[in-house]
């Protein structure tokens, strides 16, 4: 069964009393237990598209579907990361991420043990007790995906979730994404800009137009994992992938 439809998006910003069109009949589809990354071109409209799917904007026109039923507005159905980790500076790393089951009036004496699990697997181990203003911004971005994964969401929506970190520490993390996804069975929607990262995580892409977005490609990437950036059929994916982006990268250009 699909367990994520999105049919005809369409949204529609207006600033300084212009419209600026930012999603046109968006249309894609994620199975239950799917890794699906969007690609596409800074500022087409992607975190537009995550805020309405969470439900913090409702848009102009379209529909979303979740397992066959219509979905409208916060829903609670969704663990999603914003590209800002929005941490809360006044509560240690360890009160950051339990805010979840604090929510959701879970026992927090198994969830405290789980969080710190966690927090020692992302790299974070000694740091539960410091506030957000003494990390680093890829630190608190770690910190903002292990609050995420302990709100126990079957859908992830990941919005560059490993935009802030240096090379190595993403490349560790992307590993660590897909132990977590793989372990946990949860559906995962990805925004990134990343190609490379796209095909090395992600079992399909859609590749979006430049704004107002639209889907201009769906590739699978059936490639057993873990996979390697070396490897040619990858490297075949990826050239791939570079002309579409390139084309809607030079359509950005000449709109601005």
């Amino acid at each position: 069964m699909t367990k994520l439809e999105i049919k005809n998006l369409t949204h529609t910003f207006v600033q300084n009393n212009t419209p600026l069109q930012v999603l046109d009949k968006l249309n894609f589809s994620v199975n239950t237990g799917q890794f699906v990354a969007l690609l596409g071109p800074s500022g087409c409209g992607k975190s537009t598209l995550f805020n309405i799917i969470s439900g913090l904007l409702s848009p102009q026109a379209g529909e979303i579907y979740l397992n066959g039923k219509r979905i409208q507005g916060n829903t609670g159905a969704f663990g999603y990361m914003q590209q800002k980790d929005l941490l809360l500076q006044w509560r240690t790393v360890l009160k950051n991420v339990l805010i979840g089951p604090e929510i959701q009036k879970e026992s927090l004496v198994e969830k405290k043990k789980e969080a710190l699990k966690l927090l020692a697997q992302l790299g974070l181990q000694g740091f539960a007790n410091s506030y957000p203003m003494q990390l680093s911004g890829g630190m608190r971005q770690r910190v903002a995906l292990v609050r995420t994964l302990l709100f126990h969401k079957n859908i992830l929506l990941l919005d560059e979730p490993f935009g802030a970190l240096d090379a190595m520490t993403r490349t560790v993390m992307q590993s660590i994404l897909l132990d977590i996804w793989h372990k946990g069975g949860q559906t995962v929607l990805l925004i990134t800009h990343d190609i490379e990262e796209a095909l090395l995580l992600a079992d399909k892409i859609y590749v979006l137009t430049a704004r107002p977005a639209s889907i201009k490609a769906e590739v699978e990437v059936p490639l057993p994992r873990p996979r390697s950036i070396t490897d040619t059929d990858l490297i075949n994916l990826k050239s791939e992938l570079f002309e579409m982006m390139q084309v809607e990268m030079q359509q950005v250009f000449r709109t601005n």
